[in-house]
């Protein structure tokens, strides 16, 4: 996940939105509620998907998401990430599968969330391949340009 902040993002690790990262067991192994997922290949991670039992904060995205989507029941899909030479192999599109089944075991979810950057080279096709565009936030320029998704929880 380090790797795909510096590399793909550019920007590099930020406290502000990574904490998990660095606090895995706080995050997702300590909260029965969430999740983290993998994909690896010869002891690499080329892989990772998780769920965070989060809305989407405001700022930086509108209130009006942050209203609709709240922590705690809503399920925020996060860390999508695989490694370049590994796309296009399906390894987001099960993770993600797996992230959803979790989600509709898991009691307390309304929904599940997610945004995205666009600007990621394949992120906005793959989630409008898997999920429904909520709102477009490369038009409103007072807020994030992330665009926001939703997935129906399967019925298990």
């Amino acid at each position: 996940m380090l790797d795909t902040f510096y590399q793909e993002f550019g920007y590099g690790y930020d406290p502000r939105w990574h904490d998990d990262v660095v606090d895995m067991d706080t995050a997702y192994f300590d909260d029965p509620r969430q999740a983290l997922l993998v994909a690896a290949l010869d002891d690499e991670v080329v892989a990772t998907t998780s769920v965070r039992a989060d809305g989407p904060q405001s700022p930086p995205h509108a209130p009006w998401l942050a209203e609709r989507y709240p922590s705690g029941r809503t399920a925020q899909i996060f860390r999508v990430y695989v490694r370049r030479e590994h796309r296009r192999h399906g390894l987001a599109r099960e993770l993600v599968e797996m992230a959803c089944r979790f989600v509709a075991l898991t009691p307390g979810y309304e929904s599940i969330y997610l945004h995205t950057n666009a600007a990621i080279d394949g992120a906005e096709p793959f989630w409008r391949s898997v999920a429904k565009e909520i709102h477009d936030g490369r038009t409103d320029p007072a807020h994030s340009p992330a665009v926001h998704f939703e997935i129906p929880i399967p019925v298990i």
